[in-house]
């Protein structure tokens, strides 16, 4: 029964997720989107205030992240960004690393920007997830209450069972990727706000138990 319940949940995903992927990729003016999004993320006293933020570099269609990404490298802030790794079980997971220098790191898993392999785990450059006080989140569709659906890989739900529960989580999106309800599950976790280039949305967050 709970194989076909979760076979049902994940077609009803994929369904959505290749919806909203096409609404994603015709977005026109991505950039000057991404600039008024992030700029509402850095401008949020819940960001500003925190000492650890865990940003993402952009890929793909999504939110452009880059160019406000390198103007918070030059405050006093922490920064940290993720990368694609292996738990001891070989399972996914989000490595996350302090990043001062974009000439650090190199391309990595999808061509993604990441630090290299061979200085994962460094001192003083790894990060503990219980350090982070402020996410922004990557998704492929979000709702207004702070549903969020992913690429389906995990990555990001298993980080978010291990960050602070005050750990503030803000996803951001274009307004093409809102839809009227995400498809969600036991295990995913809602977001305390989503913010678009035409809001703020304040989620209904709960933690979910595996």
């Amino acid at each position: 029964m709970d194989l076909l319940r979760n076979k049902h949940v994940n077609d009803l995903k994929n369904q959505q997720r290749l919806k909203v992927y096409d609404a994603r990729n015709r977005q026109i003016d991505k950039d000057a989107l991404s600039r008024i999004i992030c700029d509402q993320f850095i401008a949020q006293p819940i960001y500003r205030q925190a000492q650890t933020a865990m940003w993402y570099i952009h890929c793909r269609s999504e939110v452009r992240t880059q160019s406000a990404l390198l103007n918070e490298l030059a405050t006093d802030k922490r920064i940290v960004i993720p990368y694609c790794t292996k738990d001891d079980q070989g399972h996914n997971k989000l490595g996350l690393w302090r990043l001062e220098d974009f000439a650090e790191l190199v391309p990595g898993m999808w061509g993604i920007l990441e630090p290299p392999s061979q200085r994962w785990g460094e001192l003083g450059k790894e990060i503990a997830p219980e350090q982070i006080d402020c996410i922004i989140v990557p998704g492929v569709a979000f709702d207004r209450n702070g549903g969020r659906l992913g690429n389906g890989a995990g990555y990001y739900d298993r980080l978010f069972k291990n960050t602070r529960a005050d750990a503030a989580l803000i996803g951001v999106c274009f307004e093409s990727q809102l839809v009227e309800q995400v498809v969600m599950d036991f295990h995913d976790v809602v977001m305390d706000y989503v913010i678009t280039e035409k809001s703020i949305y304040a989620g209904k967050r709960r933690r979910f138990s595996s």
